[in-house]
């Protein structure tokens, strides 16, 4: 009797000693979510950037839902930072190693690129992993959704933490003034919205009493189509904090971001 009173305080150190461990091991391997279609498996032969790399049968995967820092591969623009920590990340998650292939929406761009979400042998989703760790920000199409709740999640964890891009200068958010100097890149900008209007079939999220010179979201007749089938009225967003993002164009004098479905657009 004296020998199992003594086992259970025993126990209960043990298990308390256990719970971080458990904890952290959670957090190192993100599960992929459910309702994905799975697409095979296949080995990792090249890693081309945070986001992209070549498999042994020739396909390239462009990891959907995410983006890393961009390297310039050519094209005309210095390196984003932490690119290159990004691609070196990529690599060792799964470079020589099997990978199974998952789908929720389209499969393939215009380049051929094979849109998947990645999830190694071990289990390990490789987008959600390098999101926990602030190499990339979450990056959806109104095609490519399906897990766009759970890589929102882990995104913010990052960003709370400011690990990786998160504690760099060159990846925060924006004000809306700020975003009227900005073009050609993803952004996010976080605001109030000042007001919100319906015109011509669509929808302006105005972040400054004068829509002629303030930062604008704009919402297509596409983009209202999946907010009326998602429940979400855009109008009632006036008044409210958020957090957008997506590519600012110029416009004339107006900077406008075109938002094209609702996970694209936070409450805060």
């Amino acid at each position: 009797m004296r020998a199992r009173a003594a086992f259970w305080p025993q126990l209960f150190f043990f298990v308390l000693l256990l719970l971080p461990a458990l904890a952290w091991s959670e957090t190192l391997a993100p599960a992929l979510p459910p309702g994905l279609a799975a697409g095979g498996t296949a080995v990792v032969a090249e890693t081309i950037d945070g986001d992209s790399v070549v498999l042994a049968d020739g396909r390239t995967v462009r990891l959907i839902g995410i983006q890393a820092p961009k390297l310039p591969k050519g094209r005309h623009f210095a390196p984003w930072p932490l690119s290159e920590t990004a691609r070196a990340e990529l690599q060792n998650l799964v470079q020589g190693k099997s990978v199974a292939l998952y789908f929720g929406g389209t499969r393939e761009d215009r380049y051929g690129r094979v849109l998947a979400q990645l999830v190694r042998d071990d289990g390990l989703w490789i987008e959600g992993e390098l999101l926990r760790q602030g190499l990339a920000r979450v990056y959806t199409f109104p095609d490519n959704r399906a897990a766009a709740k759970a890589l929102y999640a882990l995104e913010s964890e990052a960003r709370a933490a400011r690990r990786g891009i998160w504690a760099d200068p060159y990846y925060a958010p924006l004000t809306p003034e700020e975003a009227l100097g900005r073009s050609g890149r993803l952004e996010l900008v976080e605001g109030r919205v000042v007001t919100a209007a319906r015109a011509s079939g669509q929808v302006f999220l105005n972040f400054g009493p004068d829509w002629h010179t303030a930062f604008t979201v704009r919402l297509d007749r596409e983009a209202l189509a999946i907010f009326r089938a998602e429940g979400v009225d855009p109008l009632a967003l006036e008044g409210k904090e958020v957090r957008v993002r997506g590519y600012i164009r110029r416009d004339r004098s107006r900077a406008i971001m075109d938002v094209t479905h609702p996970e694209a657009i936070e409450r805060l």
